[in-house]
């Protein structure tokens, strides 16, 4: 039967030259990737209980995951309130262990993340991967791929290799290309009396991670820059132009984090150059207040804008989507929902505006239907088709979903220590 307030919401954007059906199935089709450590506040499985590296996450809402079973129970509860076609995104540090198959980072091998590649498999999902550059006893004096002590870049170096063993292994077991993002939070407290060497060693070391060769039809390589971090506030070896330069020379694909820059700089300003010189490009989507601290995203301005550019470029199928951010103060499985949703409501907004018509307006200098039309569409009835996308997936439109979450906090969540 055809629901009447989305046949009413149809045309009204019809009217605009938008095929609301043909939105609505590009919303759903096009992967975010859902990323881990929300769950359990980056801890991973190794036994860390705090982070370093320049993070930090805040809070002490109970129920965090402890244990692998928890961690991919909560994703699954996750997973089944959020609409449209997913991928899981995992960190070095969530290797999965036995008595008999411990390893150090350095050493880590596809067999640790067996149980994620099926939970994968099971769920038609595909895997990215990071290697994890933090909360580890090889960082010295907040440095790794950069740091003047040979054995220190040694071991990093090795970690780099066997994360591209990981990333290729996903690839072939999923049947979907993996991304393998590098962010590392090299940097210093204090001014530096050398800014050029500690890159000079990280784009070397980098190097030779690379040299040890990767399957290009299995994965791509991005590279994440950042401003600073708690700890790391004056220097930071891998600064925006750094990760830009060196991924333009490697073949890289860049990856923005719109909490890793400054803030009056803009990440949806960046998206059209970089895809006008980059075959793809790839996005952490976060939300920062007034630093790079990673609140959960919400429909906000900025992730509205983010998604547009992606769209406007004709990016859709050329931007890997991932979402980063981690809130321990809060009820964790609903933050990566919240998030998510946030997300794919801005996909969606941003399928459903006449960028063409705009655009057009734009090139013959009618600035006025440009801004006219710009701010009429702004009341189209978006919710309406909101409702039909979760409605096709099967899915709560609205708030609906919370009453499940809190009923999985009272069941679950309350239990865990």
């Amino acid at each position: 039967m055809n629901n009447p307030i989305y046949e009413n919401a149809k045309a009204i954007y019809a009217a605009y030259g938008i095929d609301t059906d043909s939105a609505i199935e590009k919303a759903l089709s096009t992967p975010i990737s859902l990323h881990c450590w929300q769950g359990d506040d980056v801890k991973g499985f190794e036994g860390a209980r705090a982070l370093d590296g320049g993070i930090q996450a805040t809070g002490n809402y109970p129920g965090a995951a402890r244990n692998p079973e928890e961690l991919m129970a909560d994703l699954d509860k996750a997973l089944s309130l959020m609409p449209g076609a997913m991928r899981i995104n995992l960190h070095a540090n969530y290797a999965i262990f036995n008595d008999n198959n411990r390893a150090d980072r350095d050493a880590l091998l596809p067999e640790h993340f067996e149980k994620w590649v099926e939970f994968a498999i099971e769920r038609g999902l595909g895997l990215d991967f990071n290697p994890t550059f933090f909360s580890h006893p090889m960082v010295k004096d907040g440095l790794t791929l950069s740091s003047p002590d040979d054995e220190v870049r040694a071991f990093w170096v090795r970690h780099g290799i066997a994360s591209l063993r990981i990333g290729e292994y996903f690839a072939k077991r999923t049947g979907k290309k993996c991304l393998i993002n590098f962010w590392m939070p090299d940097g210093l407290k204090e001014i530096p009396a050398d800014r050029y060497s500690p890159r000079a060693r990280m784009a070397d070391s980098l190097d030779k991670i690379l040299a040890a060769g990767y399957d290009k039809e299995l994965v791509d390589i991005s590279l994440e820059s950042k401003v600073f971090g708690i700890g790391l506030e004056s220097y930071t070896v891998g600064s925006a132009e750094f990760c830009l330069a060196y991924s333009a020379s490697r073949g890289l694909v860049p990856l923005m984090d719109n909490g890793h820059y400054h803030p009056t700089e803009q990440v949806a300003d960046k998206i059209p150059s970089m895809l006008l010189f980059n075959d793809k490009i790839a996005l952490h989507v976060t939300r920062c207040v007034r630093w790079d601290s990673d609140h959960v995203v919400r429909y906000d301005d900025e992730t509205r804008e983010i998604l547009r550019e992606v769209v406007r470029c004709g990016g859709v199928d050329k931007t890997y989507i991932a979402l980063d951010y981690f809130d321990a103060s809060i009820n964790r499985v609903a933050a990566w929902i919240t998030g998510l949703r946030a997300a794919r409501k801005a996909l969606l907004n941003a399928l459903l505006t006449p960028e063409a018509l705009l655009a057009d307006y734009q090139n013959k200098a009618d600035y006025t239907s440009l801004l006219v039309i710009s701010e009429e569409i702004k009341t189209a009835p978006f919710g309406a088709v909101w409702e039909e996308l979760c409605a096709r997936a099967e899915m709560p439109a609205g708030a609906a979903w919370f009453e499940e979450i809190k009923k999985y906090e009272n069941e679950v969540l309350s239990a865990r220590n």
